[in-house]
């Protein structure tokens, strides 16, 4: 597990597992793959292997076994913690699901897709799409992203608010262990009361038990109604007012409540083409509302237009604009989507992926700027993210002129300052990102030691040699 380096037998021994053609070795093939999207990790490993079935995987985890060597599973690399990232100064084998990514089968009938653990999340979303269902998991990454690491990381995205995360999502798993047995979950089955839920372990588990190579997931009707606004508020409590009315008017069929900052709009506007401000006047806030109703588009229309009337009746809402065409509202949501990527022209910039109780945002939001602002004045904060379920992207970018490297080198004292303020409030410090290696630490000094040690017990249940993706989530 802590080898520095491979001998060449064993490596040609992983390499025939796959063929010469999809065990890759050169430096440049390895680059894109030992880099985090951040750039907050560089690992290294002497090998990447691309199985093409599950038998394949299945191999190499018993020949992994067999020789100590640690296994890193990669499915998009699109992961935000470093988990997907093979450690520094190890030898850590890079599993890739890249060929492994077909839609085994669509069941409109009984609304499940079972798909490959490497299968795209826009691939699975137009399979679903073809026959006329709905698969809700949506993220900025879902052209790059892979099932495998959705579910390996319980991604959430944008629409949690009316579908649930990925655990939500999800029937059913085929899924490869460390000793190279296979676990055939493949359930389809809403009710399956029979023993311990072996699914809900490896869903969150970030590669650490075992590998995802399939996955029976959960499809809706396509609604018949969709109408998307964005509205300007003065104050966050105003968002969290209009917030609680939405859901009062809306029920289950508001999708998404999106919560953004000013700064965040400004900087989005300025550095992603495309991206205009559909309000004539700035305001402090804004957010971005999602309304789905299953039977008609006048529906979907009326339920807006109540929200916003009474919005604005109590003077929650000072300026709105509804998408008046599905482009519209896909522009609108490319504004949100990309609010992100419009930190980095801005220089460096430092991430939080939180959450606290939904009540509880508001104060969260004015105590933690507080703080920030007191340790570092002058620095910029783009707090964005799903009013709805509570979970804030609380980003700092760098203060004008600031130095980036000395900037980022405050990263982890700003961690502390956000994080603290988040627990304080009952939340998380890991909201939909997962752990990794960047919060590993943090999470063992936070969490109670009995819930450790729980983890470190499946941990070494599962993977008794300690080669899946070592020294991720929890250390041994």
């Amino acid at each position: 597990m802590s080898s520095t380096s491979i001998s060449a037998e064993i490596i040609d021994r992983f390499t025939a597992i796959v063929g010469e053609r999809y065990a890759l070795r050169s430096e440049a093939d390895l680059a894109p793959h030992l880099i985090e999207n951040r750039g907050l990790y560089h690992g290294s490993s002497p090998l990447l292997l691309k199985p093409g079935s599950v038998g394949e995987v299945s191999a190499i985890m018993k020949l992994a076994t067999e020789t100590g060597t640690a296994i890193v599973p990669q499915t998009g690399n699109t992961g935000l913690v470093g988990g997907q990232t093979p450690r520094e100064g190890k030898a850590d084998i890079i599993l890739s699901l890249e060929r492994m990514n077909k839609i085994r089968d669509v069941d409109p009938v009984a609304n499940v897709l079972i798909a490959d653990g490497g299968a795209i999340l826009a691939e699975v979303q137009k399979a679903a799409e073809a026959h006329g269902r709905l698969f809700p998991l949506s993220l900025g990454s879902e052209g790059s992203c892979r099932i495998g690491g959705n579910l390996s990381t319980n991604a959430g995205g944008t629409a949690v608010l009316a579908y649930g995360n990925m655990r939500q999502l999800c029937l059913g798993l085929e899924v490869v262990l460390p000793t190279g047995e296979i676990w055939d979950g493949l359930r389809r089955l809403k009710k399956d009361n029979t023993g311990y839920d072996l699914r809900d372990l490896f869903i969150g588990a970030e590669g650490t038990l075992g590998i995802i190579t399939g996955a029976v997931l959960k499809l809706f009707p396509q609604p018949l109604g969709h109408q998307v606004a964005f509205a300007g508020l003065s104050s966050v409590e105003d968002a969290l007012a209009f917030f609680n009315l939405a859901s009062s008017l809306c029920g289950a069929s508001l999708t998404g409540f999106e919560l953004m900052p000013r700064f965040g709009v400004e900087i989005t506007v300025r550095h992603i083409d495309g991206v205009r401000d559909p309000l004539e006047t700035p305001h402090d806030w804004y957010v971005l509302i999602d309304i789905s109703t299953s039977d008609s588009a006048e529906t979907a229309e009326r339920m807006m237009n109540a929200v916003l009337e009474q919005g604005f009746e109590a003077g929650l809402v000072q300026d709105a604009a509804i998408a008046a065409s599905v482009a519209q509202q896909k522009a609108l949501w490319h504004m949100r989507e990309s609010m992100s990527d419009a930190q980095k022209p801005e220089g460096g910039s430092i991430k939080h992926d939180v959450s606290v109780p939904v009540s509880k945002v508001p104060d969260f939001m004015r105590e933690a700027g507080e703080a920030v602002l007191a340790a570092m004045p002058g620095a910029r904060i783009c707090a964005f993210g799903h009013m709805g379920d509570g979970n804030i992207h609380y980003n700092i970018s760098q203060p004008v002129g600031a130095d980036k490297d000395a900037f980022i080198a405050r990263w982890h004292e700003m961690n502390h300052i956000v994080h603290a303020l988040v627990l304080a409030h009952g939340g998380s410090i890991s909201a939909e990102h997962g752990i990794g290696q960047l919060k590993r630490d943090e999470l063992a000094s936070i969490r109670p030691a009995i819930e450790m040690e729980l983890m470190r017990r499946i941990k070494r249940a599962f993977d008794p040699a300690g080669i899946m993706n070592p020294d991720k989530v929890v250390s041994l």
